[in-house]
């Protein structure tokens, strides 16, 4: 992949917030739309098929059909809430154990319908209650990078492209540019959204440092 490709990947989506309810009371979204040239059901297995899911998500487990539960290796985990294939999938989308406490708190919904001149139009909306601990450091980053640096490695999959190593990528000097214009793409999103500039720019340093850590700064906790 070169870094025109991974350019252009990155701005294939478009990202917005919102506002949602939620089981636990009001939330912010952060909300990705984009293209992807493949027919919805096979985006769709992408998304339910144990084997293609763990290629560009994680590897998953659970009882994977509604009503059922997830859980990824990266502690991400939670609840089917809805299952309508080809179309929508909801999950609750918590991250480690005491996430357990709070239920109802985030959850994240994917949509797809057919594009208007072939493949797929792809909507992620991932919800997360008002209040939430990262949201006043990283702002719609917490989550926004991390869903920017997934979708990239869907478009490699259903490209034919194969696995994108994550952790190789995001270690590149191609991966480390993704990174840092992912982080301030959500802080344009932000501002759109009515953010506080002053907030907005401390949140893009912060969720910057956190994807791109200076090798000598102690290791701590950041977004999921």
């Amino acid at each position: 992949m070169t870094m025109k490709d991974v350019l252009d990947e990155l701005a294939a989506t478009r990202r917005t917030m919102g506002t949602a309810e939620l089981p636990a009371g009001d939330a912010y979204t952060i909300e990705l739309r984009r293209h992807y040239d493949a027919h919805p059901d096979d985006v769709w297995d992408a998304l339910t098929s144990p084997e293609r899911l763990s290629r560009w998500l994680g590897p998953v487990s659970g009882d994977l059909r509604p009503g059922g539960t997830f859980a990824l290796d990266g502690g991400e985990h939670g609840d089917i809430l809805r299952c309508e294939p080809p179309h929508l999938l909801r999950v609750s989308w918590m991250f480690g154990p005491e996430a357990d406490e709070w239920p109802g708190t985030s959850e994240v919904e994917v949509r797809l319908s057919p594009g208007p001149s072939g493949g797929t139009a792809f909507e992620l909306v991932h919800a997360a209650a008002v209040g939430e601990p990262m949201f006043p450091t990283y702002g719609p980053g917490a989550g926004g990078v991390g869903w920017d640096l997934h979708l990239l490695a869907l478009a490699t999959l259903l490209g034919g492209g194969g696995t994108l190593d994550h952790e190789k990528f995001q270690a590149s000097p191609d991966g480390r540019e993704f990174s840092r214009r992912s982080a301030a793409a959500w802080g344009e999103a932000h501002l759109a959204g009515g953010g506080d500039p002053d907030q907005v720019a401390a949140a893009v340093e912060a969720t910057t440092a956190f994807y791109l850590p200076d090798p000598n700064a102690p290791t701590g906790t950041g977004p999921r």
